[in-house]
């Protein structure tokens, strides 16, 4: 039996906009702003800085960064702005998280069944 590293996946990489989404994703912070805001409730700039020992203006500057990336959006509630997650982009990146580790473990699958064979 040979062993191929190439996975026999028949559908792509949803490559395309990832790279912005995994970047935001990857700062403590943001990530922390991803679980406050993952109640699905939008929360302004204040709510979002209770308890925490970041400012407001750096809170702001970190909601900017998940909006270009697709993870945030922000609406205008009079003189305040309310953020809320953008659920697509999360779910679009746990889809991307999903199939490579399918391509890991399909992967892992026929590495152990090479060595098994020999």
């Amino acid at each position: 039996m040979t062993y191929s590293a190439k996975p026999k996946s028949k559908t792509k990489a949803p490559l395309q906009g990832s790279a912005p989404v995994f970047a935001a994703l990857g700062d403590e912070t943001r990530m922390r702003i991803v679980l406050r805001l993952s109640n699905g409730q939008p929360a302004s700039i204040t709510a979002l800085t209770t308890g925490s020992h970041v400012t407001r203006q750096a809170i702001t500057k970190h909601l900017c960064v998940m909006q270009k990336a697709g993870l945030a959006r922000r609406t205008q509630q009079g003189r305040e702005s309310r953020w809320q997650l953008e659920r697509k982009r999360l779910d679009e990146a746990r889809r991307y998280l999903e199939m490579i580790s399918r391509q890991w473990d399909d992967a892992l699958g026929r590495l152990r069944r090479f060595v098994e064979d020999e």
